[in-house]
C-alpha cells in the first residue's frame, strides 16, 4: 500500500548526528523518568538515535523501540500484548479502527502543550475521535496529488490527466485506493465512499490515451521522470521534495481545486500503556518545532502536523513550500475501509488497468 511504500522511502535518507539539539517545552528530569516503549515502523523519526540522545539526557525517560512491518501487524501487536507499549504512531485510518476496539486511551492533551498549534483541520479529523475525545497526538501528514515538469502549464483539476495535450505522457500511480480516489474526485465523489462506481470507472478509463506508465515504487518514477518518458503524474508530496532536493529532476508539485489525497500519522497511547506520562512527554516533542526543524532539514521528514513548527523551517525550505496550510482544508483525509469496499476497490482498479492494457 501507499502508506508503506512512502515509509520505506524515510530508509533511503541518510541518518544525521545534531548537536546542540534544544527542547522548548520538555520537563526536567524531575518531573518524569524511566522508560517507554514506542511501536513504530523501523527508521520513521521516533528511532533517530541524536533525537533519542537528547531527549533521555533532558527527561531522565529511556526510549526503547518495538516494530512493525505493516498496520495489521501493528494491530496485532496492540491486541496480543497488553502492557508491552507506551506509544504507537498508527495511521489516522487504523487509529479510528484502534480507538473503536479500545486499544488506546483518550489523550491529555494538556500535558502535550505543543500540540496547541497543531492544525485544527487535522486535530478534528474524526479518524482521531471518538465520544467528542482525541485518540491520537497529529504528527505528520502528507498528500497525494499531480506532479507536473517544471514550465509547463499548471494544471487546476485532476480532469488534467484526460488532456488531448498529455497523449502518452501520464504516469500513474499502481495504487488502487488512490486511483479510485482520483476517480472519484474527477467525478465529484467522497474519496473514501464513492456511490457510484461506473462514474469512478469511466473517469479512470477516460484517461487510457494519456496514461505511459503505471509506477509503483519512488526511484522507478525518478528514473522514468528523469528520462522524459512522462510529463504529468500522481506523485506524493514528500516525494516530489525529495526528487527536487536530491535528484533534481525538475519536478512542479500541483494540488488542484479538487484537493489532494491526504493521509495523516498520529501518536497514540495504549490502553495498557505502562508509562503514558512519559509517553505523553514523548509525543510532545515529537511534534516540537526544535525536533522537527532538525529531522526535516538535516535527515528528511513529511510535514509536520504542528503548524508553529512548520512555519520554522527555513522560507526557501521545499517541504514548506509543498506543504501549504492551506492544502489542510481542501484535503482528504483516507480513512479505514471495510472490507467489501476495500475488494470493490481493488476490482475496479484491477478492472481498469487490464482495460489500459487492452
Amino acid at each position: 500500500m501507499t502508506e508503506l511504500t512512502r515509509r520505506n522511502t524515510m530508509k533511503l535518507m541518510s541518518a544525521a548526528f545534531v548537536a546542540g539539539v534544544g527542547f522548548s517545552s520538555l520537563p526536567r528530569k524531575a518531573f518524569s523518568a524511566g522508560s517507554i516503549t514506542v511501536l513504530n515502523w523501523q527508521g520513521y523519526g521516533t528511532d533517530e538515535a541524536w533525537s533519542i540522545k537528547a531527549f533521555t539526557e533532558k527527561t531522565g525517560i529511556a526510549v526503547v523501540h518495538d516494530y512493525y512491518s505493516s498496520e495489521s501487524e501493528m494491530l496485532t501487536k496492540l491486541r496480543t500484548n497488553p502492557g508491552a507499549y507506551d506509544l504507537v504512531v498508527l495511521n489516522a485510518a487504523r487509529c479510528a479502527q484502534a480507538a473503536a476496539e479500545d486499544l488506546l486511551q483518550p489523550i491529555d492533551f494538556s500535558k502535550v502543550p505543543n500540540a496547541a498549534t497543531v492544525d485544527e483541520a487535522l486535530r478534528s479529523n474524526p479518524n482521531f475521535s471518538k465520544d467528542g475525545k482525541g485518540f491520537a497526538v497529529p504528527w505528520v501528514w502528507g498528500m497525494t496529488s499531480l506532479a507536473i515538469r517544471e514550465g509547463m502549464p499548471v494544471p487546476e483539476s485532476y480532469a488534467v490527466l484526460a488532456d488531448p495535450a498529455y497523449k502518452g505522457r501520464v504516469a500513474m500511480d499502481d495504487d488502487p485506493i488512490i486511483n479510485i480516489g482520483v476517480g472519484a474526485l474527477m467525478s465529484g465523489q467522497d474519496i473514501n465512499d464513492p456511490k457510484d462506481l461506473a462514474a469512478v470507472t469511466a473517469a479512470l478509463k477516460s484517461i487510457k490515451p494519456n496514461v505511459k506508465l503505471l509506477w509503483s515504487t519512488e526511484d522507478q518514477w525518478n528514473k522514468s521522470f528523469a528520462a522524459k518518458e512522462f510529463d504529468l503524474s500522481l506523485f506524493w508530496s514528500g516525494g516530489s521534495v525529495r526528487s527536487k532536493r536530491n535528484s533534481k529532476l525538475p519536478v512542479q508539485f500541483v494540488v488542484p481545486k479538487e484537493g489532494g489525497i491526504g493521509w495523516v500519522d498520529g501518536l497514540g497511547i495504549p490502553a495498557s500503556a505502562p508509562n503514558a506520562e512519559g509517553a505523553l512527554v514523548f509525543a510532545n516533542w515529537m511534534i516540537d518545532p526544535t525536533f522537527y526543524v532538525e529531522w526535516a532539514t538535516k535527515v528528511g521528514a513529511p510535514a509536520s502536523s504542528n503548524s508553529a513548527a512548520l512555519a520554522a523551517l527555513p522560507a526557501d525550505d521545499l517541504s514548506r513550500q509543498v506543504h501549504k496550510p492551506e492544502y489542510l482544508k481542501t484535503m482528504g483525509i483516507m480513512s479505514a475501509l471495510p472490507d467489501d469496499r476495500r475488494e470493490a476497490f481493488n476490482n475496479t482498479w484491477q478492472e481498469v488497468k487490464a482495460f489500459y492494457a487492452e
